[in-house]
């Protein structure tokens, strides 16, 4: 579990136009939330919490608020909104963590090895999911879970009951779901009745105007 500490301000003003002036001066609208607080609005300086966004899987990480007034909350982010085209942050939402309660995340699923389908098959790995569904406390928090895929064969496929997860977490996807599988590339597959007919067709045709042509001279 990584962790990271990030400075910000409660903030008593609320709304559209206060949030336009924040942003216009360089600070992000944020609020946090959780067990036992009322939702509390806060600001974060908006280029240095960027730069450590570029740093950071922000998903899997616990940052660490520390506020104006010298308290302190470990958090999770639960929504980064962005400007639709411009890209830049518009708010953020904070939960609050405590010991003991169970949070549930998503986490990255992290691809290991080649898969024999891969290696001697010519086959392509496809990863159908990128991440999974967990709950746990947060001391917890993996940063990712790894699903090892050597052994998997030319048309085989891996489902999220196959991912190994730790002690102390929980899985909440679905373990039918499948989260990777080896394809054969389209190239290569062989070709069903219907195309091997179709490709035929051409030839036969070229052959039989071939012979109408040949009949056609001999008459002459």
């Amino acid at each position: 579990m990584a962790t990271t500490n990030v400075s910000a301000k409660f903030r008593s003003t609320v709304g559209k136009g206060a949030a336009r002036k924040l942003r216009a001066g360089g600070e992000i609208p944020a609020v946090i939330y959780g067990h036992g607080r009322e939702p509390q609005s806060l600001t974060l300086h908006n280029h240095t919490f960027e730069r450590l966004l570029e740093k950071v899987a922000y998903k899997t990480t616990v940052f660490e608020l520390t506020f104006d007034n010298g308290t302190s909350a470990k958090t999770l982010i639960r929504e980064i909104q962005r400007h639709s085209y411009k890209r830049f942050i518009q708010h953020i939402d904070f939960q609050e963590l405590v010991a003991g309660e169970t949070v549930t995340m998503k986490v990255p699923l992290t691809f290991v090895g080649t898969a024999t389908g891969v290696r001697e098959g010519g086959g392509i790995l496809e990863e159908v999911m990128r991440e999974v569904m967990i709950a746990c406390d947060p001391s917890n928090i993996p940063n990712h879970l790894e699903m090892n895929v050597a052994n998997l064969a030319v048309g085989h496929s891996y489902h999220v009951r196959d991912i190994s997860v730790p002690a102390g977490v929980e899985m909440i996807t679905h373990g039918d779901e499948t989260i990777c599988l080896v394809a054969i590339p389209k190239a290569s597959a062989e070709p069903t009745p219907a195309e091997a007919a179709a490709a035929a067709e051409p030839e036969l045709i070229r052959k039989a105007k071939a012979d109408e042509e040949a009949a056609a001279a001999e008459k002459k």
